[in-house]
């Protein structure tokens, strides 16, 4: 697994459209791994990615207690999730964004 995100974050991997919507899954399932390392109920935790034209939202769906812990003090978790993201896809040339639904 840290293979994939070593060359996931470093931008190593294949230029194919089949790469491209592969760092995609990858990138969904990087959130889905730090989010559900973070919550008090992982098994809720619901990942759904959305394709639109300027590139990709990933949808984080949790209970309305853990969204909390998501954000963390003054978004600067969530922040740092979507610093992470949007730095592995802008080594891409894509843009995606991480939103948390209540």
């Amino acid at each position: 697994m840290f293979g994939k995100l070593i060359s996931f974050f470093t931008g190593k991997a294949k230029k194919s459209n089949a790469a491209a919507s592969g760092s995609l899954r990858e990138m969904e399932s990087f959130v889905e791994y730090v989010v559900k390392a973070l919550v008090d109920n992982p098994d809720q935790v619901e990942m759904n990615t959305i394709d639109n034209e300027d590139g990709a939202t990933i949808q984080v769906r949790c209970c309305k207690e853990d969204i909390g812990k998501i954000v963390g003090k003054r978004g600067k978790t969530i922040m740092a999730i979507r610093s992470l993201v949007s730095g592995a896809a802008g080594r891409q040339h894509k843009r995606v964004s991480v939103d948390v639904l209540d």
